[in-house]
Formats: C-alpha cells, sequence, structure tokens
C-alpha cells in the first residue's frame, strides 16, 4: 500500500503561518483588554497555535485506512490514564474499536530558551516514561503497542543558534552537548528520545518571526524531521487498518 502523505510539506507552510499569526493575534487582543502576560506568554496563552499540525494529523489518519476513526482534539477527550499519576492530557488521540492507535504531543517554544529547555526535555521524557510504564501494567488493556509521537516547534533566532557554554564542575557534560545552541540540543533530544524507544518519531521544525507572511520553516537532521515524522504515523495508521479492517 502507498502512504499518502497529504502534502505535507503545503499545509505544514500554512500550519507554520498560523502558528506566528495565532501568536500575535493572541497578544493584540491581550492589549486591547489590557490584561497582556508577561514576555512571550502573552502568545501563547490562547492554546490554538498548533492547530494547523494537528489538522496536518487528522489528514494523515484519514487518509491512510482509518477514515472513521475517532480522533479526539477537545479538551475533554484527550486524558489517558498514567501510572505515576493518575492521568496525563494528550493533544490528539486516535482510537479505533476502542484500541489506542496514536497518541501525539505538540509543543513550541519561542524565546525564554534557558528558562525552558530543561522543562520540556524532563516533561518529554517523563510523559513517555509514565505512559509504557502505564501500558505495560495494562492501563489501556491488552493490545498491541500503539505509536506516541512529539512535535515541537522552536524559534529560529540568534538567541536559539548561540552556543551554550554548561558548568558542571564534577563530571564533564557529554561532547555532542558542549558548545551546543538550544536548536542543536533540541535535536538530539528528540533523537534520543527515538533511540531509547520513549517515542515512535519525534520532529522538530524550526522557524523564525518573519515567517507570519511566508510559513518559511527548517529542519535540522533527517531523522527529526517532517518527512519522518509524518511517514512513521502514516505506516502505522496503514498497518493498524489491515490489521483492524
Amino acid at each position: 500500500m502507498t502512504l499518502d502523505l497529504c502534502n505535507y510539506k503545503h499545509k505544514a507552510h500554512k500550519a507554520v503561518k498560523e502558528f506566528w499569526g495565532n501568536r500575535e493575534a493572541s497578544k493584540e487582543r491581550q492589549l486591547a483588554t489590557g490584561k497582556a502576560d508577561q514576555g512571550e506568554r502573552s502568545g501563547v496563552t490562547s492554546g490554538k497555535n498548533m492547530n494547523g499540525f494537528l489538522s496536518l494529523i487528522v489528514d494523515i489518519v484519514r487518509s491512510n485506512g482509518l477514515p472513521h476513526a475517532e480522533i479526539h482534539t477537545n479538551r475533554a477527550m484527550l486524558t489517558l490514564p498514567g501510572y505515576f499519576r493518575p492521568t496525563k492530557l494528550w493533544d490528539i488521540l486516535v482510537i479505533h474499536r476502542g484500541e489506542l492507535i496514536a497518541a501525539v504531543e505538540l509543543k513550541s517554544q519561542v524565546g525564554s530558551f534557558g528558562n525552558n529547555f530543561n522543562n520540556r526535555t524532563e516533561e518529554a521524557i517523563g510523559t513517555a516514561h509514565d505512559f509504557w510504564t502505564a501500558y505495560r501494567e495494562g492501563a489501556i488493556g491488552n493490545q498491541p503497542r500503539p505509536v506516541i509521537g512529539w512535535l515541537m516547534m522552536v524559534e529560529d533566532s540568534p538567541k536559539s543558534r548561540k552556543a551554550v557554554r554548561d558548568a558542571s564542575p564534577h563530571f564533564a557534560v557529554l561532547p555532542e552537548f558542549q558548545g551546543a545552541s538550544y536548536l542543536i540540543r533540541y535535536d538530539l533530544l528528540c533523537q534520543k528520545l527515538v533511540k531509547e524507544g520513549l517515542y515512535s518519531s519525534a520532529c522538530l521544525l524550526t522557524s523564525p518571526r518573519e515567517a507570519a507572511s511566508t510559513g518559511e520553516f527548517s529542519e535540522i537532521s533527517h531523522m527529526t524531521s517532517l518527512k519522518t515524522f509524518i511517514s512513521s504515523l502514516a505506516g502505522h495508521i496503514a498497518s493498524e487498518s489491515s490489521r483492524l479492517g
């Protein structure tokens, strides 16, 4: 079966435009009401910045063999049980005939790189470890392994590209991290999340603020590219379609 990647590049450019446009619109609305959040937070509190990527994932599921699957994007329907905590809220869930087919997290970071990189890293690792432990313990029933994905959009700027120094007085930082920018660190994170089996696929996209008009985005490595991410998801959906069809 040939996989349908749903013209993903075109839709990704559109999603990037929406990402930056929604951030700016959110800031303007808050300024108009006199209730703007501090710093970059005013651009993220609308909760709709990654909706273009949600739509792309929905298209991939519908076009690769599961047109009648339950695809949940509404907050009230996005909770899965955990192991170390009672529940976890995901960004999109795909369920078919009572089985979880896929769960995906969509994250972004604009500015405040030093403050948020470690938080994002710990969140990504913790979410995956909690999920797979809950799966092992039967929290979602006795079913084949679903796919879980992690897609990250990071601002491409001088600050995110700048080499970062770390202080580790007792033991040396791993070589790949020495002098690595935050963009490189996020790429390494995504690669390691997949290599360690924590996520089925992990994607890193970078984009400058000026991309609100162009939809411009870049990728750092083949392993964390959008095509790799989308192809992995489409392949799993097609496989599950054959199994459950």
